[in-house]
């Protein structure tokens, strides 16, 4: 007769697992082919909703659970986007800690940097950062090597580019093309049009006017702060001028879209009077210009209404034309800086019209310029070189513009510069466009991709109005660190409260105990539930309490599920939390935990000594509670050979193996792989010595959800399992602070060492701060293509009188 199998959810009735619709195993040789019903059934446990199948062979990224508890650096960060990014056609390596499925799908990088938010700040209103906690399946602990994160993450080298080395034209050019002032310059490959626009330094170089300079104060900007990209729309604009008694002043204005089509051509009446309308250049006369009335300030209303918020203006020594219509604009490409020339000389418009677009223009039958004529022939020598690229327009037109054959050698020129495996620079290469958000900052790429502002709601704004997102991009919130204003002490106290609220989650309060019972006694009977990081005991002038610190939170769970209302030599024993102001919300922490996407397909085992499990398999249930009654005859002062004695220990023949509690990783997989595939197990140990729980991830919550199904057949063979709730980077966290500094010194309380905490005020505008980044984060999220890998760096704080660690969160977008 076989014996079938009660589901401990009766008794685990907190946990959210006891509620999926799994069947139940009734026999141990049955559980394959019942794992093989439960893998298709859907789960309908709460908060798996968003847990839905990703689409086949889209991008993800799995890291294992011994990497994710041990912090990252910056470095190692950079492994990861380097690949993603670049992947096994750069030559590059999966990252040592992580790893990139699919890594051809994904479609761009993205990284929020958020200055002053620690990982302390993080536990503290874990509650209220929902966005952070639901859509992102990995978060570990962060370690920045840099106080300036932005500027490395563009300037890291990339390392072992195979295609770089090997593609190196510049290798195989004749001289006369290697020492090009053309190809010196841009390089050999074809690029898009970002590659074109003018950096700040460039546009200063050049004259351009820009804002906030000196001698541009009155000029009026078209406003055009978004970051613009290889699909960003080319305008075409130039301009005619007449000699009045103050300088030049406009005369007529004309501007064309990406197609060549006149959006405006509008004649303009000049402020002060007419020295010489310069007829023969501008084909302007007194009679044209007699009845117009529009003025400056209409052309520039018209203008800053037609340019989108990232149109490119392209012209002709565009400078002269932007100083005559007193306008600032971002964004432009120079054609008489495109086709270079040696010594800084300028080739002129009607030159490179005849020699490369094959168009006569500002013809002598002419009188005068005509301003569309010349806009558009602009435009197409700007869309000419970007679709050609620098080398093949070199080599068309190397004679008849630059007067020589690839026979001659010039020795006076200039050795090419060698290629820069700079991470935003090797995008770039490959025509993938980069940027920049944040407030001004010392930042490792060129200002025309940069683009600055003052608040993260700006920034927010800016970003979400892209037309097509940056390949690359990387945005600094500071809003959180400005109010923070980088207070230690702040962080301090903080750092010390929620380690103390932790290691209240992680304690029990238990008793009484018989007379006799030591520290150690009460330390091996609680470690069935797993690893126990200190015991306290409590004595009063009649009865023996204790406080039981576990490392894990599942261990404190674990034990109020398991020993409350024992009986202990005759005493039976309650198992409670502490009670104080930081466990008031401990079960809406514990729950949301249980339901954090990081926790969805892990599970807590613990390894019980065989006497142990007969125990609990023996025991009685009372209330949802274990009651042994056979845990009597426990002399005070003896040795334990189990962490539960039994007076009764069931007659069958025990293998040597059975009785001891350390586990393998073979027998763990051997027993756990029959409810699903395993994709990763951790047995944390120390030194020397055996591990005894481990840290299970499944492939899916299915996997999870029929091993807890399963719990009475799996104590049967010693093994105690419960849903995982501790975040597994939160170890290394917790190991780093215990190295650094012991937070109780042996028999102080939590509330001795507890600092003050934080009025009521600051804590409720911090945590509504919190709760307006978070919803900030959601936004930019949200705007993201599929397949782009999203970063959220939380930096920590780095000084030197304390450091706190940050974290970071990683998802590879997939779905809406």
């Amino acid at each position: 007769c076989k014996k079938e199998r009660v589901n401990i959810s009766s008794t685990m009735e907190s946990s959210p697992s006891s509620t999926a619709s799994c069947g139940i195993k009734k026999r141990k040789n049955e559980a394959p082919l019942e794992h093989e019903g439960i893998k298709r059934m859907k789960t309908e446990e709460e908060g798996d909703g968003d847990l839905q199948r990703r689409p086949s062979g889209s991008a993800r990224l799995s890291v294992h659970l011994d990497c994710l508890q041990r912090p990252i650096t910056l470095a190692e960060l950079m492994e990861l986007l380097h690949f993603a990014a670049l992947g096994k056609g750069g030559g590059l390596k999966q990252p040592s800690w992580c790893r990139v499925h699919h890594q051809r799908k994904v479609s761009g990088v993205n990284v929020v940097i958020v200055e002053g938010l620690t990982q302390s700040l993080f536990y503290k209103n874990y509650l209220s950062v929902e966005h952070l906690k639901t859509s992102y399946t990995t978060r570990i602990t962060f370690t920045p090597s840099s106080n300036n994160v932005a500027s490395e993450i563009f300037s890291l080298e990339v390392p072992n580019l195979d295609f770089l080395s090997v593609s190196k034209p510049e290798e195989t050019l004749h001289k006369a093309l290697k020492h090009h002032p053309v190809i010196t310059t841009f390089g050999t490959q074809r690029r898009g049009l970002t590659a074109y626009v003018l950096s700040q330094q460039q546009m200063i170089k050049n004259h351009y006017p820009v804002k906030g300079f000196p001698g541009f104060e009155e000029f009026l900007s078209t406003g055009s702060d978004v970051c613009v990209t290889d699909d960003s729309p080319l305008y075409g604009l130039d301009c005619e001028m007449c000699l009045t008694e103050k300088g030049y002043e406009l005369a007529r204005a004309s501007l064309v879209d990406s197609d060549g089509n006149c959006v405006l051509d509008e004649l303009v009446k000049p402020q002060n009077r007419v020295f010489n309308y310069l007829t023969k250049f501008s084909g302007i006369t007194a009679a044209m210009l007699r009845p117009i009335t529009t003025t400056l300030r209409d052309v520039q209303a018209k203008i800053r209404m037609l340019l989108p918020d990232n149109a490119v203006l392209v012209g002709h020594s565009l400078n002269n034309d932007l100083i005559a219509l007193k306008l600032i604009h971002q964004h432009v490409i120079d054609t008489s800086l495109l086709y270079r020339r040696e010594f800084g000389q300028k080739f002129k418009l009607k030159v490179l019209a005849e020699a490369v677009l094959k168009r006569q223009i500002q013809t002598e039958e002419k009188r005068g310029h005509n301003p569309t004529e010349d806009a558009v022939a602009a435009l197409e020598l700007a869309q000419y070189f970007i679709k050609t690229g620098p080398l093949q327009v070199v080599e068309l037109h190397l004679e008849e513009l630059w007067g020589y054959t690839v026979e001659e050698d010039s020795p006076k020129r200039a050795p090419a510069p060698s290629p820069s495996y700079r991470f935003a620079d090797v995008l770039q290469t490959l025509g993938r466009s980069v940027a920049y958000f944040g407030k001004r900052a010392d930042v490792a790429l060129d200002l025309s991709h940069q683009c600055w502002y003052s608040s993260d709601k700006e920034i927010l704004t800016s970003f979400r109005k892209q037309r097509k997102h940056p390949f690359l991009s990387v945005l600094q919130l500071s809003s959180f660190s400005d109010h923070l204003k980088g207070s230690c002490a702040h962080q301090q106290q903080l750092y010390h409260n929620v380690c103390a609220n932790l290691q209240d989650m992680c304690a029990v309060f238990a008793g009484p105990f018989p007379a006799g019972f030591s520290k150690r006694d009460v330390r091996r009977l609680f470690c069935c539930c797993g690893p126990v990081r200190k015991v306290q005991m409590l004595n009063t002038s009649i009865r023996m309490h204790a406080k039981v610190e576990f490392w894990m939170l599942e261990g404190a769970m674990l034990a109020l599920k398991v020993l409350n209302g024992l009986s202990v030599l005759g005493q039976t024993i309650k198992v409670q939390r502490p009670v104080n102001e930081s466990t008031l919300d401990l079960d809406l922490n514990l729950d949301a935990l249980m339901r954090d996407k990081l926790n969805t397909n892990r599970l807590y085992v613990v390894k019980l000594r065989h006497d142990a499990a007969e125990g609990l398999n023996n025991s009685t249930r009372v209330n949802g509670c274990l009651s042994d009654a056979k845990c009597s005859g426990f002399p005070p002062g003896r040795q334990m050979n189990g962490l539960l004695q039994t007076a009764k220990i069931n007659s069958k023949q025990l293998h040597p193996c059975t009785t001891k509690s350390e586990l393998c990783e073979e027998s763990v997989r051997k027993t756990f792989s029959c409810f699903g595939s395993i994709k990763s197990l951790v047995l944390p140990g120390k030194h020397g010595k055996h591990a005894r729980h481990a840290c299970i991830e499944f492939e899916s919550p299915e996997g999870k959800c029929a091993a807890l199904n399963s719990s009475e057949h799996l104590l049967e063979d010693s093994y105690l399992v419960w849903p995982s709730v501790t975040p597994p980077h939160l170890l290394s966290w917790i190991g780093m602070t215990t190295k650094r500094k012991t937070e109780m010194e042996e028999g102080e309380t939590a509330e001795e060492q507890r600092p003050d905490s934080l009025d009521d005020g600051s804590q409720d505008q911090e945590t509504g701060l919190l709760k307006k980044l978070d919803h900030r984060l959601n936004k930019i999220f949200s705007s993201l293509p599929d397949g782009t890998l999203s970063v959220v760096l939380l930096l920590g704080l780095t000084s030197t009188t304390c450091d706190h660690p940050g974290l970071c969160f990683l998802e590879i977008k997939n779905g809406s």
